[in-house]
């Protein structure tokens, strides 16, 4: 990198404020980036934390709500469909949250790609226009991705997993009342009928739990299935 001009702090001594002077040689550009991208790894990795907690939050519930459902037979089966709408929260969490992780990654990522790689193992061809992106990220972030794609792809890594237990749980809690009872046989349900009945909950009729259970499930299928946004567009500033 060519030497800069020195460039002096810009100061009010009236107003008792300086800016602090931009680097002036490679040495100092250098030292910089190495901050800057300590900074940016530190951000990154507090939001990846934050992520894996809620992933943590969500299988404790999962665990704890199966563990109440499927340990006596007297327990209602609407504790599995609380579940399936805590996971849910959650998950809506997991996606702001995976939304402003994604930021900060793809600036550790263009550092990587456009600098450090090119330290390590120099290309022919360097794209010089990284550093300006970046400087226009710095002055206005912006998500690079959208809330739909990010629950889509946490959806797809973990949570989805998650629903296809409670789901399996919910089928057979409805099926099989009695999944433990010392001395009585097992109560399996016979008939859909039978089924229908014991999905009731409160006021509302097994055939509408089974509707809204089955309406939810398609939409975590579709939501699962969705395409990811491209990486060049933008979903509204990000609020730092």
């Amino acid at each position: 990198m060519n030497e800069a001009p020195e460039q002096l702090p810009v100061s009010d001594t009236a107003a008792g404020w300086s800016i602090p002077p931009f680097p002036a040689t490679s040495a100092e550009y250098i030292t910089v980036l190495a901050h800057y991208h300590r900074a940016e790894m530190g951000r990154m990795a507090g939001w990846r934390d934050r992520i894996d907690r809620t992933t943590n939050w969500a299988i404790t519930g999962v665990a704890a709500m199966l563990s109440l459902s499927l340990s006596s037979p007297t327990s209602h089966h609407g504790v599995l469909l609380f579940a399936m709408v805590l996971v849910q929260l959650l998950l809506i969490i997991e996606a702001r949250r995976y939304r402003f992780f994604d930021v900060y990654r793809g600036r550790v990522r263009r550092l990587e790609k456009h600098y450090f790689a090119q330290v390590f193992a120099p290309l022919p061809e360097l794209d010089s226009d990284w550093a300006r992106l970046l400087g226009q990220d710095l002055r206005k972030p912006q998500f690079l991705i959208s809330i739909r794609a990010a629950m889509s792809r946490r959806l797809r890594r973990n949570y989805l997993w998650m629903f296809l237990v409670l789901l399996l749980a919910w089928i057979l809690k409805i099926s099989t009342p009695k999944l433990q009872d010392d001395g009585v046989a097992l109560d399996v349900a016979r008939s859909l009928h039978e089924i229908v009945a014991n999905a009731a909950f409160g006021p509302l009729p097994g055939w509408a739990i089974l509707l809204g259970v089955t309406a939810f499930y398609c939409w975590l299928a579709y939501a699962a299935l969705l395409a990811g946004d491209s990486d060049k567009k933008e979903h509204g500033e990000v609020h730092v």
